[in-house]
């Protein structure tokens, strides 16, 4: 498991593959950021009650609503009575327990979902949670003792947000890929119209 250390927190990397999951931790609470798959539940968990400790998980970011960062948010937020935040953009996704696919600005990622992805659209569904706590543009966790800022980024999806850490460590979602080596590149991205 990797991890990172911060000036006022460790963040753990709990998951990782299709999308990744991180635990933000200090020494009185914890935040998830992404829940992944419902098939990585057991994973996940054994992950987090192992890092908690003592801890509660008090917060659980989702970093946009696709099904592979939200499908566990429902039974994570009733397991460990953790608030849900996410962008206000996304809270109806997250209370029907669906989000529509994203644009793709290249060849390869828009035949992937233009063919590939709309045959499989019936098992991209998930349990719908409603959000606790909706942000807009910024939003601060400095109240539970982190360093810890939350701001929009749209792209990936209108209301994709990405967790600055110490102005130092940002976990972005799907923001940015590391597709190929040494780089980064956001093969899905929402195309926005004016």
């Amino acid at each position: 498991m990797k991890l990172w250390k911060s000036n006022h927190c460790t963040i753990y990397q709990v998951l990782n593959g299709r999308s990744n999951s991180f635990l933000i931790s200090n020494q009185s609470t914890s935040i998830l950021v992404d829940t992944c798959r419902k098939n990585s539940w057991e994973t996940l968990t054994l992950q987090i009650d192992k890092l908690l400790g003592k801890n509660n998980l008090s917060n659980l970011i989702l970093t946009h609503t696709h099904f592979d960062h939200a499908e566990n948010a429902s039974k994570i937020k009733e397991k460990y009575d953790s608030n849900i935040i996410l962008h206000g953009i996304e809270a109806e996704y997250l209370k029907m327990g669906y989000a529509p696919l994203p644009k793709c600005n290249n060849g390869v990622t828009r035949f992937l979902i233009d063919v590939i992805g709309k045959k499989m659209e019936s098992h991209y569904s998930y349990e719908p949670v409603d959000p606790d706590i909706l942000i807009d543009e910024n939003y601060s966790l400095n109240n539970l003792g982190f360093s810890v800022d939350i701001i929009h980024t749209p792209g990936h999806s209108n209301g994709s947000i990405s967790v600055i850490i110490d102005d130092s460590i940002a976990l972005v979602g799907d923001t940015l890929f590391g597709v190929f080596g040494n780089s980064v590149y956001p093969p899905f991205q929402m195309i926005l119209k004016f």
